[in-house]
């Protein structure tokens, strides 16, 4: 079975948002370009995940310029760029159709917010059939307010609730060392 890649909204977008100076993982490229050359050298294909918001005049609308991916984050001719105007990456993209194109049964996902795009991926991904694998530390988030207002979790809350929410349920979750050993 082949694996896949999917880079999910490691976007200038987010870099140009005020929230960047909160981020839980400032040096995401490096992470994910480690990810990127290691299913590269395995002739695993990877999936380019921007996210959209056309005619909202901010960081997200294309228009604006910032919907593109952050430096260093080059992908190849024969690597697909989905845009998504929704929170998962398969709902309004052609993403399932690359994924059957090219033979795909497994997920490996990686990008920004762990929580919201990463989480919500994964989770559609599973109930579409697909074995999925979070590459936790591959992924960044911010603060997220509570419900009520009484306060806020940490990014680490956010991405710990995270992976205890899919672990065993919806993913499997590893790190960048556990990929590159394999």
């Amino acid at each position: 079975m082949s694996t896949a890649l999917i880079v999910i909204d490691a976007q200038e977008s987010f870099r140009q948002h005020p929230l960047w100076a909160t981020i839980s993982n400032p040096d995401i490229v490096a992470d994910i370009s480690r990810l990127v050359e290691h299913a590269r050298a395995a002739g695993d294909p990877v999936v380019w995940v921007l996210h959209a918001e056309p005619g909202s005049g901010g960081v997200f609308d294309p228009a604006g310029g910032a919907v593109r991916l952050q430096p260093g984050l080059e992908p190849r001719d024969d690597e697909p760029v989905v845009v998504k105007r929704s929170i998962n990456a398969f709902t309004t993209t052609h993403l399932a159709q690359e994924l059957t194109r090219h033979g795909v049964g497994r997920l490996r996902l990686a990008g920004i917010r762990t929580e919201q795009c990463v989480e919500t991926t994964a989770r559609v991904a599973s109930d579409l059939g697909y074995e999925v694998e979070v590459v936790i530390d591959a992924t960044a988030t911010h603060p997220l307010a509570l419900h009520d207002g009484s306060g806020e979790l940490t990014p680490d809350e956010v991405i710990a609730r995270t992976a205890a929410a899919l672990s065993g349920r919806f993913a499997t979750i590893t790190t960048v060392a556990e990929v590159l050993a394999r």
